[in-house]
């Protein structure tokens, strides 16, 4: 009874906060981390709360997680696929770059570059690259989403479909793991990564695991439309089998 106390309380938090690590619960329950992973790993398997590397998270089909919280979800997947991003890139691109904590993470990883020019609707990652003197920043115009800088609309789509790039860089809130459906939140975001898609000679998708099986209502378009896929782990196997059939290139970046 105790554990399953225990159980309900780590849902109720998780609910609460959005995100929390294996060693705060550990620290607030007095138990040892490997007793919180048991207690996450029964619960998400119960479709309770959603497991990440280091703690857990509560999924709405409807709202996405915090900003901040998403910050720090499965952060070193997201940097390892970030460096991976970058490394496939070459110097004097063109690129697209949209809205996401894990897009914003592979602009830190651009930085090193030479001569990009980049196109994004993300304010995020306007201000990470445009201190680089030798670097083209354009930011689409349109409605800046105050909670994570996001910007949006008619205008957005209008913008971006000036332009034909080398490169289009997109992250997603959820991947539906039985037909590849690549889903969002926002109609008005879904459509600017459309329009984005659409104008890339080269589609990567950087999508950590934790996106697999994640619910979001708008879909955005399918996995097949990309060109790689950069995630941590291995997908599940709907997934594994669209990819060989369209022929997209799975590049595994698993943190070290």
């Amino acid at each position: 009874m105790g554990q399953l106390s225990r159980q309900d309380k780590i849902v109720a938090i998780v609910k609460e906060k959005g995100y929390v690590t294996i060693d705060e619960l550990a620290s607030q329950f007095a138990v040892t981390p490997q007793t919180i992973r048991r207690d996450i790993n029964e619960l998400a398997k119960a479709d309770k709360i959603r497991r990440h590397h280091g703690g857990a998270s509560y999924d709405s089909s409807t709202t996405n997680v915090a900003y901040a919280t998403r910050q720090i979800l499965q952060l070193p997947a997201k940097e390892q696929i970030a460096k991976r991003i970058a490394a496939e890139i070459p110097n004097h691109a063109s690129l697209f770059i949209n809205i996401g904590t894990t897009t914003e993470t592979v602009a830190r990883a651009l930085l090193n570059h030479q001569g990009l020019q980049v196109i994004t609707n993300n304010l995020n990652v306007a201000a990470i690259l445009s201190g680089k003197e030798d670097f083209t920043v354009i930011i689409a115009g349109g409605t800046v989403r105050s909670r994570d800088g996001g910007v949006m609309g008619e205008a957005t789509i209008d913008f971006i479909n000036q332009f034909r790039v080398d490169f289009g860089i997109i992250g997603i809130s959820g991947i539906d793991p039985n037909d590849g459906s690549l889903l969002d939140y926002d109609y008005q975001e879904v459509r600017v990564a459309q329009s984005i898609i659409s104008n890339s000679r080269t589609v990567f998708l950087a999508a950590d695991s934790g996106k697999f099986g994640r619910n979001a209502v708008v879909r955005l378009g399918n996995i097949t439309q990309v060109d790689r896929l950069f995630t941590d782990e291995q997908p599940p196997k709907a997934i594994l089998k669209l990819i060989k059939e369209h022929k997209i290139r799975l590049e595994m970046c698993s943190p070290k």
